[in-house]
C-alpha cells in the first residue's frame, strides 16, 4: 500500500500547489490594477466551483490532510532534517488558510449568496485586520508543496539542474504575490478617504460565519492533537511491550 499512498499523496498534493500556485498569481495580477485581477479572479471561480475543480480541490484536501493524520499518529521518532520541520510546520498551516477562505467565500457564497470580488474581499479583511495574515498564510502552503515536490523529484538528473530556477520561482511568486495585494489595497483605501462598509450579507451573518470558522478550526486542531497523543501512546505501549519481553 505505501507506494500507492505516495502516489496519492503526491497527486492531491500538486492539485493544492496548483491552486495555490493560480490564487498567487491572481494575487500577482493586481500589480497592475484591480480590474485585471478581477477578471482573473471570475476565471479562478469558473474553475474551482465548477463541479469536477470542486471535488478535486476538495477531495484533495481531504486526502491529504487525512494522509498527514496518518503520518504523524505512525511516525516512531521525530528527529529530521531543519527542511523537514520547515514542511511540516508549512503544512500545518495550509489548512488554516483554506479554512478561511472557504468560510469567506465559499460558504458565504453557497449559504447567504455573497459573491466574492477582490475589492469585496479586502474591505472583509481590512475591516477586521486580518489582512496580514492573508498573507502570512499562502507563503506557508506555498513552501509546504514546493518542499513536497522537491523532495519526490530531486534524484532525477533533470531537476537537480533546475533548481536554481525552481528556487527563484519558490521565491518570487510569493513576493509579486504580496505587492499586488498591496497595491490593490491601496486601490481600494484610495476610493474614498473612508473605507467602504462591508458587504451586507456577510455583516448580518459575520457572528454565523466566524462561529463556523471558529468550528473548523477547533476540529481541525484535535484532529492533529489526537493523532499526534494517540501515536506517542502507541509508540509508548510498544516499548513497554519490548520491554517486558525482554
Amino acid at each position: 500500500m505505501q507506494p500507492v499512498l505516495r502516489r496519492v499523496q503526491l497527486g492531491s498534493g500538486l492539485v493544492m500547489l496548483t491552486y495555490l500556485f493560480l490564487h498567487l498569481l491572481n494575487h500577482a495580477l493586481g500589480i497592475w490594477s484591480l480590474d485585471l485581477a478581477g477578471r482573473g479572479l471570475l476565471l479562478a471561480l469558473r474553475l474551482w466551483r465548477s463541479v469536477p475543480g470542486t471535488i478535486a480541490l476538495y477531495g484533495a484536501a481531504s486526502l491529504h490532510f487525512a494522509l498527514a493524520l496518518r503520518t504523524i499518529y505512525e511516525r516512531r521518532r521525530w528527529a529530521m532534517a531543519p527542511a523537514e520541520w520547515i514542511r511540516l510546520w508549512a503544512g500545518l498551516s495550509l489548512p488554516l488558510l483554506l479554512i478561511r477562505h472557504a468560510v469567506t467565500t465559499r460558504l458565504a457564497s453557497s449559504l447567504y449568496g455573497f459573491e466574492p470580488n477582490y475589492e469585496r474581499v479586502i474591505i472583509v479583511l481590512l475591516s477586521s485586520g486580518t489582512q496580514g495574515l492573508q498573507l502570512a498564510l499562502l507563503a506557508p502552503g506555498w513552501i509546504h508543496g514546493c518542499l513536497g515536490v522537491w523532495f519526490r523529484l530531486r534524484h532525477y538528473p533533470r531537476v537537480r539542474r533546475m533548481k536554481y530556477a525552481l528556487l527563484a520561482l519558490v521565491a518570487l511568486l510569493p513576493l509579486l504575490s504580496a505587492a499586488g495585494f498591496l497595491h490593490m489595497t491601496r486601490a481600494v483605501e484610495g476610493k474614498s478617504l473612508k473605507l467602504p462598509a462591508a458587504d451586507p450579507k456577510l455583516a448580518t451573518h459575520h457572528l454565523a460565519l466566524d462561529a463556523w470558522r471558529h468550528d473548523l478550526v477547533t476540529l481541525y486542531i484535535v484532529l492533529i492533537v489526537s493523532a499526534l497523543t494517540l501515536g506517542q501512546l502507541r509508540n509508548w505501549l510498544e516499548s513497554r511491550r519490548l520491554q517486558k519481553s525482554h
